[in-house]
This record gives C-alpha cells, structure tokens and sequence, in this order.
C-alpha cells in the first residue's frame, strides 16, 4: 500500500507542477522516476517514451501506467495513472467557467502566451536529454534525421517512425552479431 501511495503521490505532483500536455511533462518524469525515486533507468524510460508514443493515448499517462505497473503491478499502474490525470480533471473542472468567461481579456491571453513559450521550453529540454542519452554514434545520427524528416516534411505517423526505427535497429544488431 506503501509503495502505491508513492506512486500516486509522486506522479500527482508531476501532473500538477507540468502545464503544456504530454510532452512538457517527460522532463519533469524523468527527474522523479529515475533521478529521484530511481524506479526505472534512463535507458528504461526511452523505452517508455518509444513505447508510449506507440499505444494510443498521452505519452505522459502511458509513461506513468508502465512505470506503475512495473513497481506495483496493476495496482501500481492504475495509481500512477490517477496520479497523473488527477491534477488536470481537477484543474479544468475547477477553471472550465473561469477560462471561458475571461478567454478575450487581453491579459489572460497574454499569460496563455507566455505558458506556451514556457511550454516550448520544457519540450526542448525533453528533447535535448533524449539526445543524449538516446542518439549513440553516425547511425543513430542518421536514424534521427531521417525520422525528423519523415515526420517533419512528410507527416509520417510516429507509429511508423518507431516500427522502422525497430526494424532497422534489430538488422543492424544482426548484421553486428554475424561480425
């Protein structure tokens, strides 16, 4: 019961400190399941991200529901997910009247603007620590271009970005294994 607690507690607090959707908040969930509470790796939360940019939904709840269940089952799963939706049910319920009542003021819209700058900024942060940790060597340079550009220039879903990348890691770790 412990150990679900934590879990709907720690993912809570990164569902109510992040503003801008799933992508803000893989900084903010990588620093508390790997950095602070150590419940996955950083090589395992890529993985979650790859995943859960596959599987319908949010990355963000699928990321917590996989975490979840890999500490708790699922049970585990089910309150990292609560964790994470619940401060966003919360917050819109309690702002939906509020928002759409003052939405044309200018200075709402202006502090909307400023959210989403700020938002901009936590994804490239997402971005650049996924670089780092993810991009290894000339081929996986050139895996990350050519999936920029397919989804970029072309609109190829990222589902089937993820498959090739799959498909092409796997043939290059048996061409690897034949040396």
């Amino acid at each position: 019961m412990q150990n679900l607690i934590a879990l709907f507690v720690s993912f809570f607090k990164v569902g109510i400190l992040t503003f801008g959707g799933g992508y803000a908040m893989l900084p903010m969930l990588q620093r508390e399941v790997v950095e602070r509470r150590s419940w996955i790796t950083e090589e395992e939360i890529l993985d979650c991200y790859a995943i859960g940019q596959c599987t319908p939904g949010v990355i963000a709840v699928n990321t917590a529901t996989f975490v979840g269940f890999r500490q708790g089952g699922l049970w585990g799963a089910v309150a990292a997910t609560l964790g994470v939706i619940s401060p966003s049910l919360l917050i819109i319920t309690a702002l939906a009247g509020v928002i759409r009542r003052f939405s044309h003021l200018p200075l709402v819209q202006h502090a909307f603007a400023g959210i989403r700058v700020a938002v901009c900024v936590l994804v490239g942060q997402a971005v650049v620590r996924l670089w780092r940790k993810g991009v290894k060597g000339a081929q996986g340079i050139a895996l990350c271009v050519a999936a920029l550009v397919l989804s970029a220039l072309f609109g190829v879903s990222a589902v089937w970005i993820v498959a090739g990348a799959l498909v092409i890691g796997l043939a290059l770790a048996w061409k690897e294994a034949r040396k």
